[in-house]
C-alpha cells in the first residue's frame, strides 16, 4: 500500500502543479483508486470525486455507459471503460478520469474473458484512450495491480503533457 500511496502522491503533484482535476468510475478495484488517491493529504485540491460503478444499472446510471455498448460487448471490454471514462469527465466535469472493469476473480472468468483481464480508459476533453491488460495472482493481487496500472499511466500521462493554460 505505501507503495501506491506515493504514486499518489506523484499524481496528485503534478495535478495540483497544473491546477488540474481527476475523477474516477470503478468497477472491479470496488473505489481502490478513489481511496488510495485520497490517502494522500490535500487531495480535495485535485480529486474531484469517484463513482463506483460496480453493476451494469450503476454503469449506465451513474456515467451514462449505454444499455446497447453494455449488451454487445460486456462489461468488461474497452468499448465499457471508454464510456465509463467519457461519461464520469463530464459528469464530474473534472480534467481528468480514469475508469477500471475487469474480473478480479476467483471466479467470474470465462475462456474469452479470464480472470485477471482489466480494461482501462483514460479520458480528457481531448478524447479517450483504452488498453486491457491481464494480471496474475489472486483478487487482491489483480486489484492492486489494477490500482497500480491505472496510475502509473495517468502520471506518464501527466509528465508528458503540457499543462492547458
Amino acid at each position: 500500500m505505501e507503495q501506491l500511496v506515493r504514486l499518489a502522491t506523484q499524481v496528485g503533484e503534478k495535478l495540483k502543479e497544473s491546477g488540474q482535476t481527476v475523477t474516477t468510475a470503478e468497477s472491479c478495484t470496488g473505489g481502490g483508486i478513489a481511496y488510495i488517491l485520497t490517502e494522500v493529504a490535500g487531495s480535495s485540491a485535485w480529486f474531484e470525486r469517484g463513482f463506483v460503478t460496480y453493476s451494469n444499472e450503476a454503469k449506465h446510471d451513474l456515467v451514462g455507459v449505454s444499455t446497447a455498448t453494455l449488451e454487445a460487448y460486456g462489461a468488461v471490454s474497452q468499448q465499457v471503460v471508454a464510456e465509463m471514462a467519457t461519461g464520469a469527465l463530464e459528469a464530474a466535469k473534472a480534467d481528468f478520469a480514469l475508469a477500471v472493469s475487469g474480473i478480479a476473480g476467483p471466479t467470474g472468468g470465462t475462456e474469452e474473458k479470464p480472470v485477471g483481464l482489466v480494461c482501462f480508459g483514460w479520458a480528457t476533453r481531448n478524447g479517450v484512450v483504452t488498453e486491457k491488460c491481464l494480471f496474475d495472482g489472486d483478487r487482491h493481487d489483480i486489484r492492486r495491480n489494477t490500482i497500480a496500472h491505472s496510475l502509473c499511466r495517468l502520471l506518464s500521462y501527466l509528465e508528458s503533457e503540457k499543462p492547458e493554460q
